[in-house]
Order: C-alpha cells, then structure tokens, then sequence
C-alpha cells in the first residue's frame, strides 16, 4: 500500500480516489523479466487500461494482450508495433476485425472466425498471419480437457488442421491458449507449461512448419487473501528455462509469450474511501462510505457471495476469495468498534462489510483498500445512481500524483 502521508494528503481533494503505485508496477516487470528472459511478455490491458499505466507498462517493453478493438487501438495509440499487439477474443465482429486490420496479429478464437478473416484478406487481397487460440486437452491439473467458451477444441483443429491451413488468404502461424488465471502454486504452473511445450511441438509436426509464436496465456497468481503466500516466481521460471531449452532444438526462433493477468498491477493499487456519515440502527452501528458498490464493486461482492456460501469457488476476475483486499481505517485511534460498513448507494446491496471490528473512525476519516490495481475500476459499475466516479491517480517514481 502506498505510504499513509499520501494517501492522506489525496483525502484533501477526493472523497475516494484510486492510487496506483508506479515503482510497484516497474518491479512486478523486472520480477518477471529477470525470471523468463527469454520469453515476451504481453499486458492485460482489460485488467487496467488507465492512461498512465500503460504507458508505464508499455515504456517497459511489454507488448499488448488485447481483448477488444479499442484496447488494440490504446496500444497502438502508444507506439507499440503490430508483431506486439495480440488481438484475442470470444464473438467479434467483421467490423472489429476491420478496424484493427494491419495493425495487429489476429487470433482467431473460432473457425467461425477464421472464415470471417479469410473472407477479409480475399476481399482486401490481402495475406493474414493468424494465430488460432485452442482449447487444450488438458488442465492446469489434469490431463483431459474441459467445455469451454474460449477457443476451438483441441482434438477439432487437429483433425481440420489441413482444411483450415489451406483457407485463402490465411497463414496459421501461432497458438494461443489460456486455461486460468491466479494460479498461486508454483508446481501446477510449471506443470502447464511443461504441457504447453508439448502441445506446441504437436502443433509444429501437424503444421509441418515451425510456429512464429507460442501465447502460454497467464496463470500468474498475486496473493489477495492475508493468507495467500506468494508465487514462487523463482521456482516457475528455473522450470519454464529448462523446458524452453529443449523445446529451442526443434523451434529455435519460435516466440514465447506469457501474458501478464494482473501480476504486473494488482498489487500496485490502494483504494481510498470517505466516511460520510455514521448511523446507530437498533444498536448497530453504520458508517456510509463514499463509494462502494460503484466505485470499487469488489469487496461488495465478495460480501454477498460469503452471505451464499461458506466455501465460494473462484469466479475470475469477478470473485477471487473472500477478504481479497484488506481494510485499513487511516485514523490513529486505538479504541476498537464494531462496525457495518455501507455504501452511499440507495440499495441495501451496497455494503462490503458487517459486523467487522476495526479502529473506530468518524466522519471525515478514510479507509484504505488494498488490491485495487487489477479488476477493479474497470469492472466497476460506476453509472449506477449517476455518482461522481473516483479519480484514479498514479504516484510517479519521482513522488508525484498525476491523474492516471
């Protein structure tokens, strides 16, 4: 979390406001880079597209993991160059395909797709280079595939492998795969990709040809929970360097992409709120913060999930655990207070907390979260009740705050 002070002098000007930490997102790159120097990494943009993160992540060197036109467009927008904009996603239209045309490499995620981009390039007379996301049969933890909404099955491309190569206007060049996301064992992650070099060089033999690019997807998990240890990034990359290293002697100039998720900024961001008003209701005590639900949406959820269950089950990006982000009442008091923490919304929906013990906190004080670099306002619904949405601001390696 960023340091108190300044997020205490921010409290002077917003009433809640994101902060995301500049250093934090250059270390999470150079942790990654100093474990797989051989691979490219590939920003989520969909997990934070805020101006001045990406320029922060892109300054860096890491290419674009795109799930819409307008976030290929974002990339563009920054310098990034074609061979490092991935455009890969469920259900686009010919219209997205157009727009981004030349200025990206196209994953097709279906052989819907496919047709739709052969039907381009013939139009325009136009040769595309495409890579094919797969639906792998196998797991993070086992070794038979699941149903799923993302990419063609596995055992399909295999037996149309032949008819698909020969479509005009199309060069099947790369696969992509991304079977999951906030992966915190180091072993299941090694695991994968010891599988994904396998499928790979199926691929290659299928192809007849070495593949120009091979996308492992993420799985880089970041601990939420006050629990969670973190990944062993050092025991994942010694694994993923042998494998590399034997997968070099059939596909020596081959890329290797690893995109990011949310390791590179989750931790990166503090969410900031106000006490607005404290109620007692039939002696429980209510603090009514400013911006909850539309603001910062996931610790509500992880409320009203914890109200369904004991045991929830992960559903990425939306629910992760519960208690993926800490609270911390920015006040100096010792004395301690029970406490039902609200939102400023008008539905009884908007609460992140009940009946949690914390330092008592008046109107005016603030309470910080923390977690909130990935997932966050971007998964926010910030239209709900025509509220006066948070800044999110970036603190500079130089000590600075500047809308981010």
């Amino acid at each position: 979390m960023a340091d108190r002070s300044i997020l205490m002098e921010q409290l002077r000007f917003h009433h809640n406001f994101y902060l995301y930490e500049e250093s934090v997102i250059r270390d999470a790159i150079q942790a990654l880079h100093t474990q797989f120097p051989s691979a490219q990494f590939l920003y989520s943009v969909k997990c934070n597209p805020a101006g001045r993160v990406l320029d922060t992540v892109f300054s860096q060197g890491l290419g674009a993991d795109a799930a819409s036109a307008a976030e290929v467009d974002f990339a563009w927008q920054r310098g990034v160059p074609k061979d490092r904009i991935y455009f890969s996603a469920p259900g686009r239209t010919e219209a997205d395909f157009r727009r981004v045309w030349g200025r990206c490499v196209l994953i097709a995620d279906s052989l819907h797709e496919l047709e739709m981009i052969s039907r381009i390039a013939a139009e325009r007379g136009d040769a595309a280079e495409v890579g094919v996301r797969l639906n792998p049969d196998f797991t993070f933890t086992a070794d038979q595939g699941v149903p799923g909404k993302f990419g063609i099955d596995q055992e399909a491309f295999f037996a149309q492998a032949p008819a698909l190569a020969a479509l005009p206007g199309i060069r099947l060049v790369g696969i992509h795969v991304h079977a999951k996301s906030q992966e915190l064992d180091a072993a299941a992650l090694a695991g994968y990709h010891r599988k994904m070099f396998r499928l790979a060089e199926q691929v290659q033999t299928l192809l007849g040809t070495p593949l120009q690019f091979v996308n492992f997807g993420s799985g880089l998990g970041i601990p939420f929970a006050a629990g969670d240890a973190p990944l062993d990034l050092e025991t994942v990359g010694a694994s993923f360097r042998a494998a590399l290293a034997d997968f070099r002697k059939t596909a020596p100039d081959t890329r290797i992409l690893i995109e990011t998720g949310r390791y590179v900024v989750g931790k990166s961001g503090t969410y900031v709120t106000t006490v607005l008003d404290k109620k007692v209701s039939r002696g429980k005590t209510f603090l009514l913060l400013c911006g909850t639900l539309n603001a910062f949406a996931r610790p509500a959820v992880s409320r009203m999930v914890r109200s369904y269950t004991d045991s929830p089950a992960p559903c990425e990006p939306l629910f992760t655990c519960p208690w993926s982000e800490a609270l911390i009442p920015l006040t100096d008091r010792a004395e301690q207070e029970t406490v039902t923490l609200a939102g400023n919304l008008c539905t009884a929906a908007d609460i992140i907390a009940q009946d949690i013990t914390l330092p008592r906190m008046e109107i005016g004080d603030g309470l910080a979260l923390t977690n909130a670099g990935c997932y966050a306002a971007v998964m926010t619904p910030m239209q709900f009740a025509s509220l006066t949405p948070p800044a999110q601001l970036l603190l500079t390696m130089d000590g600075r705050v500047v809308n981010a």
